[in-house]
């Protein structure tokens, strides 16, 4: 070996030692430096003619698990998707209020029922009448609160999500450049790993915001994939899109080149992304929806006991609540029956009675049902009262000096008696439909206006798009011919799922694949009738109906500016006159509005609760104690 081939191979060597010097100065520097990879020499013995002749240093790698890698970008993307879900639940959770505390939104409930418990003692107290009043009121104005700030947190993840699609365009954009600069210092056996190292730093941030895989590039640089394998960046970065509607699912779509065709949605599993659209598609909505639920139940309680009661002096008038419906479809499908007194008002003596007998299909006076309730109930009464329809609320208004008192008896249509399903003495008054129990059979006639259009928006359970469908109401027919033309499988949702009506009238819709389809509604442009309400308001279905519902509830103003109207009392059928039917102190009512959070109720599936029978006290600790537990994992 000459000395010029020894020198060189002594200097070869000299040049790795002074590579390897500097890669470990360099990690030496950066051992504090957060997201650094550690980086070694390659290196490789230099052969001439089978002779060694020094060594070659082949280029700068990181050390790095490629495995461990992915591993890591998955938990990142776990992590920060349920670390997202519980902030905001948690920030859900304290708009309830301390337990612990005399503001806790379910310690209002209670505080209802020990007020009718105290005026039960002095009925004719007005101060404790003003109470129990003001303590419904309170519960309801909470309710209201906890709704709408429900509903901000949902525009607050709009926004977060909005914000994060942006940033994640932009990490695509550089990850994408930085493959440029990695594979051309790779095809010069330059040292890569600054450029690689910021491209993983963007790699992990991109992973708290969504789900992705990532491919090495044998020409240096990574490949960024979606879920299903759509390309994000490699040779290009494309662009995402968040999409969505105040009524629909919200979903990620790569943006078309050039504007060109439809966005492609794309699958995300995790990260920041997935738990505010789970937030905002279902985690919110559901937790207003079960607020909703408890809400209407409560005044629901409320409602069936008061209507129950009867006041002393009995009220001029009553007018119902909005029921969605016409008057004789509402009067359809009654069972028992129910007493209509007119009642001097000032001696508590019933002057006149109609005894509508929904079994025999009669009234007393007044004979067998001619299938025009209204004009039926107004010849019953004989010029002593009168009954109106306006609007979906049914009036009842008597003559002078006297007033109304109803007894129930053993009228019952979808679980409510006669004056409650038609809300004539409702302590708790609505600006909308708050029970999806309609009480319609299949038999009954549907009412909507034909040729009035639904648009249904059918999604995959991550919110993914599959189909808008818009169906057209049919003719005049049955509930059960609605029916049919909504799921039909040509025009209608037919190949995704099933509209169903239960015994109740309550039309639910269940997807095919067990609830692998999310139906939203668009469009709304139905009307059950002249004043009815639209399909999706009648009987709730929708997000946007029912993630509202617990804002709607107010107290009958009447009884906020007289509290001596509320009615305490019994109406007492078993006297004649000249004895008094209705008597003042009378605090049999009361008793029955303070227990009315211990009778077993019926409760849909809402939120994290399915469909259950319980008091509403005990659904109150179910509720609350759902939220703390979520809000924790």
């Amino acid at each position: 070996m000459s000395l010029t081939v020894s020198l060189r191979t002594a200097a070869s060597g000299l040049q790795a030692a002074q590579a390897g010097l500097r890669t470990t100065s360099d990690n030496i520097a950066n051992v504090n430096t957060p997201g650094y990879v550690r980086k070694t020499i390659d290196q490789k013995p230099l052969v001439v003619g089978g002779m060694g002749m020094g060594v070659e240093v082949s280029g700068v790698k990181r050390i790095t698990d490629q495995y461990l890698q992915m591993a890591t970008l998955s938990a990142n993307s776990d992590s920060k998707r349920w670390g997202t879900v519980s902030e905001y639940l948690d920030n859900a959770q304290s708009l309830f209020g301390d337990p612990s505390s005399d503001n806790f939104f379910f310690s209002r409930m209670d505080n209802i029922y020990s007020a009718f418990s105290a005026a039960s003692d002095d009925p004719s107290s007005s101060l404790l009448r003003s109470q129990a009043i003001s303590n419904v009121s309170d519960f309801l104005s909470e309710a209201t609160r906890i709704n709408t700030h429900i509903n901000d947190l949902g525009s607050t993840v709009d926004a977060q999500a909005k914000a994060d699609i942006d940033r994640a365009n932009d990490l695509l954009e550089q990850i994408n450049r930085l493959n440029s600069d990695v594979s051309r210092a790779n095809l010069a056996n330059a040292d890569a790993s600054g450029s690689e190292n910021i491209q993983s730093q963007l790699i992990d941030e991109l992973s708290t915001i969504m789900n992705v895989q990532v491919q090495q590039r044998t020409q240096g640089g990574v490949t960024i994939r979606s879920a299903e394998g759509y390309l994000l960046a490699g040779d290009n970065a494309a662009k995402l899109s968040y999409n969505r509607t105040d009524t629909t699912m919200s979903y990620i779509a790569i943006e078309p080149v050039g504007g060109i065709g439809q966005p492609q949605a794309i699958t995300i599993t995790g990260g920041d992304l997935r738990g505010l659209m789970d937030l905002r598609d279902e985690t919110l909505p559901g937790l207003s929806d079960q607020l909703g639920e408890f809400v209407s139940r409560v005044t629901e309680k409320l409602n069936a006991a008061h209507n129950a009661n009867a006041a002393m002096p009995p009220p001029a008038s009553m007018t119902g609540r909005d029921i969605g419906m016409d008057v004789d479809s509402a009067a359809t499908g009654f069972t028992g029956s129910a007493t209509i007194a007119i009642v001097n008002q000032t001696t508590g003596v019933v002057q006149s009675s109609v005894v509508i007998d929904f079994d025999a299909q009669t009234m007393t006076p007044g004979g067998a049902f001619s299938g025009d309730f209204l004009s039926d109930l107004n010849n019953a009464l004989g010029g002593g009262a009168t009954a109106t329809f306006t609007d979906g609320q049914l009036t009842l208004s008597a003559g002078a000096g006297t007033g109304i008192a109803i007894d129930e008896g053993t009228s019952m249509k979808a679980g409510r008696a006669f004056s409650h399903f038609f809300g004539l003495n409702d302590i708790v008054r609505s600006n909308g439909v708050t029970n999806y129990e309609t009480g319609l059979t299949l038999s009954d006639n549907h009412g909507f206006t034909p040729g009035d259009a639904i648009k249904f928006s059918l999604a995959q359970a991550d919110g993914r798009p599959l189909r808008d469908i818009a169906i057209t109401m049919p003719p005049a027919g049955s509930m059960q011919d609605l029916l049919d033309t909504l799921n039909a499988s040509a025009t209608g949702v037919g190949l995704y799922g099933t509209f169903s009506l239960d015994a109740n009238g309550k039309m639910t819709f269940a997807g095919n694949g067990g609830g692998d389809v999310h139906l939203s509604i668009a469009k709304d442009d139905t009307k059950r009738g002249t004043d009815g309400a639209s399909l999706s308001q009648l009987f709730g279905l929708g997000v946007s109906e029912r993630s509202t519902r617990a804002a709607r509830f107010t107290v009958d103003q009447s009884l906020v500016s007289n509290p001596m109207k509320l009615a305490l009392g019994k109406l007492d059928l078993s006297t004649a006159p000249p004895a008094a039917s209705l008597r003042p102190g009378d605090g049999r009512g009361a008793l029955a509005l303070a227990g009315a959070g211990d009778v077993a109720t019926a409760f849909s599936a809402a939120g994290e609760l399915g469909a259950v029978v319980m008091t509403v006290s005990r659904y109150a600790a179910e509720f609350g104690g759902s939220i703390g537990r979520r809000a924790q994992a």
